[in-house]
């Protein structure tokens, strides 16, 4: 008869506890990469939805894959590698999304006039990281509080001396560079967000008023492509048709210096990205 061989009590003992072990890891694994919506992350890291909407968009949160319908998703992993960042200032994190909206507010962190910090914002020197539209259809910038308080420890001959003469130039021309200089930074952000190519084409191409568009891509099945990888508005852009549309232009190059800038990056975007479909095979006319 063969005797069956049975591993001593402490052996069986010792391989029940590993197996548990890797269960238990698996789960962390699991639970680290679950994902979750925004209203719960944001309340997990103690902001509104709007303050993350802002973390996202300086990268200071990562957003996971999104869902079907493009809603933001995040991971557990993802907001405690941010809490603990943060865990010896527990207002750190809001104080580096905090903004305030309109001249009047963005003056009183500044420590200067209302027409001061315009002056100072239309020709260039401040830079909105978004935008509101209130009720009589009018354009109210965002700023960030942590961005004008270091200006003004960086710059404080700015908030008391004359204007320079370009600054005197811009103005008399009735000139304003916040929409640009806003655009710059949105882009800026969303190409910092992806490296895929043809989704940075797409960034790109979302700038472009439709007539440039289409003499950049002449190819129809290129801009399906492109549409169809275009980034959602920003965060807070209007629902109501009227101001969306006010906001729409926000979102569109102007000066023919700034269209001229973003169709060439474009086309240069687009050769990297029709060659890697070339190599590929994958995303986009080939």
């Amino acid at each position: 008869m063969t005797q069956m061989v049975t591993a001593p009590p402490q052996d069986r003992a010792a391989h029940e506890g590993d197996k548990a072990a890797v269960r238990a890891t698996r789960a962390a694994d699991g639970a680290a990469g679950a994902l979750m919506g925004s209203a719960q992350a944001a309340g997990e890291l103690g902001l509104t939805r709007g303050e993350l909407a802002r973390a996202v968009q300086l990268g200071i949160v990562r957003a996971g894959p999104p869902t079907a319908g493009g809603a933001a998703r995040f991971t557990r992993a993802e907001l405690a590698r941010v809490r603990a960042e943060a865990a010896d200032r527990p207002d750190a994190l809001r104080r580096q999304v905090e903004t305030v909206a309109g001249a009047q507010a963005a003056a009183e962190v500044l420590g200067v006039g209302p027409s001061r910090f315009t002056r100072l914002a239309r020709c260039g020197h401040l830079t909105p990281v978004g935008y509101r539209i209130n009720r009589y259809r009018a354009v109210v910038w965002l700023y960030l509080a942590a961005e004008l308080r270091e200006f003004a420890d960086r710059e404080p001959r700015m908030l008391r001396g004359t204007a320079s003469a370009e600054d005197r130039e811009l103005l008399a021309a009735r000139g304003d560079l916040r929409p640009r200089t806003w655009r710059g930074r949105h882009v800026g952000h969303l190409l910092g967000r992806t490296a895929d190519p043809w989704a940075r084409a797409a960034v790109l191409a979302g700038v472009l008023p439709e007539g440039e568009l289409c003499e950049a891509v002449p190819d129809p099945a290129e801009r399906i492509v492109l549409a169809a990888l275009a980034p959602p508005p920003p965060y807070g852009h209007p629902q109501v048709p009227a101001a969306a549309a006010v906001a729409e232009g926000l979102l569109r190059a102007g000066p023919p210096d700034e269209v001229h800038w973003y169709r060439t990056s474009l086309e240069f975007a687009l050769t990297g990205a029709r060659g890697q479909s070339k190599s590929t095979g994958e995303r986009g006319p080939t």
